[in-house]
């Protein structure tokens, strides 16, 4: 598996891996369009991607949006779930994120998914809820340093 930055030629295989997943599935494939990949990569923000060379495709990929200080995308293909691409996809996005700003970060998910249990674990903390019911969470560089060095003292 390779973790990179992601590039322009990567939206085709990025937009795979978001239309294949069952949680926080995209009910309306047309709501996110190759214009907005590309936005959040060049102008907006950053992406990562994981790509397994074997099969010569993306099966992860991650996005943050540097000017709303918040997770836009974190997804694995269901085919590679549960091999850590997705903990260091996790890890890419904050370490770029917190390299540019010092501002806390946020992200939404659905309550009661897979994805609300992983950013608990990773030390996301709940600040309430959007609109759409999604759990909002928020974490501080502080917070986000924490958890790194008692990452390493674990191993």
């Amino acid at each position: 598996m390779v973790f990179r930055p992601a590039h322009l030629s990567d939206i085709p295989g990025m937009s795979v891996v978001r239309l294949a997943v069952t949680e926080n599935a995209l009910r309306d494939p047309a709501l996110i369009t190759p214009a907005d990949y590309a936005d959040y990569l060049v102008q907006r923000g950053r992406g990562w991607v994981a790509a397994d060379e074997e099969f010569g495709r993306i099966v992860g990929f991650a996005v943050v949006d540097l000017q709303q200080h918040s997770v836009w995308a974190l997804f694995v293909h269901p085919d590679f779930d549960q091999q850590g691409i997705g903990k260091e996809l996790h890890r890419l996005l904050l370490d770029g994120y917190f390299a540019h700003t010092n501002m806390p970060i946020s992200l939404s998910t659905e309550p009661g998914t897979r994805a609300e249990h992983f950013y608990r674990r990773q030390g996301w903390q709940e600040t309430g809820s959007i609109t759409s019911g999604e759990v909002r969470f928020e974490l501080s560089q502080t917070a986000w340093q924490q958890r790194l060095a008692a990452d390493s003292h674990a191993r």
